[in-house]
This record gives structure tokens, sequence and C-alpha cells, in this order.
């Protein structure tokens, strides 16, 4: 797959803690992703950070390392990510959703792979 120009990041912010069917929601992300066929998924852990609750949560207090964020960031075709974002809203998704135009310089993806 090849993708440049004009395209879509669509970051999706979680609690690291939040779950779907037991096991980590953005791991439900991310394969909800791959099944849609789009051109990557990338989850980034939060060392420290609040939300809408205005609670920080920092991997520094053990007491307070419990909610960290987590980030799904998603960049595709613009018709691709639309398309998607209506997947979501069926998960528990407490966090924030954004979508940003982005200019793809470079991406190709392994020829032959399914990786």
């Amino acid at each position: 797959m090849r993708l440049s120009g004009r395209a879509l990041r669509m970051t999706i912010f979680v609690d690291d803690t939040d779950t779907w069917h037991r096991k980590p929601l953005f791991t439900e992300i991310v394969h909800r992703a791959h099944a849609a066929g789009l051109a990557g998924a990338s989850v980034f852990r939060g060392v420290e950070g609040f939300g809408a609750s205005s609670v920080v949560h920092t991997t520094r207090l053990l007491s307070m390392a419990d909610d960290l964020p987590a980030a799904v960031v998603i960049v595709d075709e613009e018709e691709r990510i639309r398309s998607f974002m209506a997947q979501p809203e069926e998960l528990p998704l407490e966090g924030l959703v954004t979508v940003e135009e982005v200019e793809v310089v470079h991406y190709q993806g392994r020829e032959g792979t399914n990786t």
C-alpha cells in the first residue's frame, strides 16, 4: 500500500487501564483499524498527563500510576478515516478523539507481507 499527499490523522486518547471485553481498549482499536485495512495504527503510552478530570497521573508516584494516558494514532486517506470514525462510537470511549489534516511525505507498506 502506498500513501502520499493529503491525509487525515486520527488520534484517540484513552487511559491505559480502559478495557473492552477484558483486553486493553487501545488493543481493540488497533485490531479494528487493522481489520478495516487502514494504513497503520500505533499506540503511544504517556508517562504523565491529565484530562477532563483535571487529576494529574504520573509514573513518578506509585499511587498515581493508574490511568496513564495512551494515544492511538491512525493515518490514512480522508475517506477511510471518516469511515472508520463511526466504529469507536460503540466502544466505551471516555477520552478525546481528534482528526487533523496532515501531509504524508513518505509511506510505503512492505510488499508481500501481512504486517
